[in-house]
C-alpha cells in the first residue's frame, strides 16, 4: 500500500459504480473501508455525488431559452393584435348603430308627415337661395339628406376609431 493509493481501492470503486455499496459488500472490505482513510474518503465523496445526482434528476426540466422566447413573442403579438382590434370593433359597432339610425330615418321618410316636413325645410330655412335651381327640381331635399347622413355615418365611425386608439 502506497501513501497515494490503496490496493483495494479498485474493488471499492467497482462496488460504488455498480450501486452495490454497502449491501453487496463483503464484510472484510467494509472493515477495510472503516480503517483506510483513502477508501473511506472515496466512499464518502462517491455517495455525496450519487445523492446529488438523484436530487437533480428529480428536479423539473426547464424548457430551452428558444422555446421560452418564442412563446413570449407569440404572447406579445397576440396582445398587439387584440389592442389593435379593440378600437376597430368599437368603430364598427358605432358605424353599425349610425347605419341603423340612417336606415330608420330613411324608412321614416316614407311617411307623409316627415316627407312633407323635409320637403318644406329648405323653404322654411330659405335654403333655396344657397343651391342651384337645377338641384331643387331634380329630387328635392332627399338627394342631399341621404348622402349627408351617409357621410356623417362614415365620418363618425372614423372619429370613434381615432379617439379610441391608444398608443
Amino acid at each position: 500500500m502506497s501513501p497515494f493509493s490503496c490496493a483495494r481501492e479498485r474493488e471499492v470503486t467497482q462496488l460504488l459504480d455498480r450501486g452495490y455499496w454497502p449491501e453487496a459488500c463483503p464484510p472484510d472490505l467494509r472493515e477495510h473501508v472503516h480503517s483506510c482513510r483513502m477508501c473511506s474518503d472515496l466512499v464518502l465523496v462517491s455517495q455525496a455525488f450519487q445523492s446529488a445526482h438523484k436530487e437533480t434528476a428529480q428536479l423539473p426540466r426547464l424548457e430551452s431559452a428558444g422555446a421560452l422566447w418564442w412563446r413570449a413573442q407569440l404572447r406579445r403579438r397576440s396582445a398587439a393584435i387584440e389592442k389593435v382590434g379593440r378600437p376597430i370593433l368599437g368603430a364598427q359597432i358605432f358605424a353599425l348603430v349610425i347605419s341603423v339610425v340612417v336606415a330608420a330615418a330613411v324608412l321614416a321618410l316614407r311617411g307623409n308627415t316627415l316627407r312633407s316636413w323635409f320637403a318644406d325645410l329648405p323653404r322654411a330655412l330659405h335654403l333655396d337661395a344657397l343651391w342651384p335651381a337645377a338641384l331643387s327640381q331634380s329630387g328635392g331635399i332627399a338627394s342631399i339628406v341621404l348622402p349627408a347622413l351617409a357621410t356623417v355615418a362614415l365620418l363618425s365611425g372614423l372619429v370613434v376609431y381615432l379617439s379610441t386608439e391608444k398608443n
